[in-house]
């Protein structure tokens, strides 16, 4: 196994809709594991078995990988502009599209447009209060 650096994301029990979705948008390879199809002894608590145990989602660009979050005490908000998960593309319409169908059901942050900077830079929020942000060199 190499040396990787992936994203990480719990989300409160979307974690199946939210990979399939993404699965959907960007393609790649989908693995999902839930709880009822994983050994349970000696993991320190009783989850739901229809929980998502670990998800991940390989693109050739890099992997996301998640599970459902099993902190029922804390409410930690999904949504938020404390980070986001940067797409970069090799095109404005490249980002354009996928920035259209994480929209559906979603919000825009930041419209895709020219940065300060001169590339191009946008933010959107999917359904599920994830924050995506896409860059595409000018």
């Amino acid at each position: 196994m190499t040396t990787s650096l992936a994203t990480y994301i719990a989300l409160p029990g979307t974690t199946a809709q939210a990979m399939t979705h993404w699965h959907e948008v960007f393609g790649g390879e989908l693995d999902i594991q839930y709880y009822r199809d994983t050994p349970l002894e000696d993991i320190g608590f009783e989850p739901d078995p229809d929980a998502v145990a670990h998800a991940t989602l390989t693109l050739p660009q890099g992997v996301i990988a998640g599970g459902d979050s099993m902190d029922s005490e804390n409410d930690y908000p999904i949504r938020g502009t404390a980070y986001s998960l940067l797409y970069t593309t090799e095109t404005p319409e490249e980002a354009e599209q996928f920035i259209e169908k994480l929209r559906s059901g979603g919000s825009i942050g930041m419209p895709f447009q020219k940065a300060p900077w001169g590339d191009w830079y946008g933010q959107v929020f999917d359904r599920f209060g994830v924050m995506w942000a896409f860059s595409c060199e000018a």
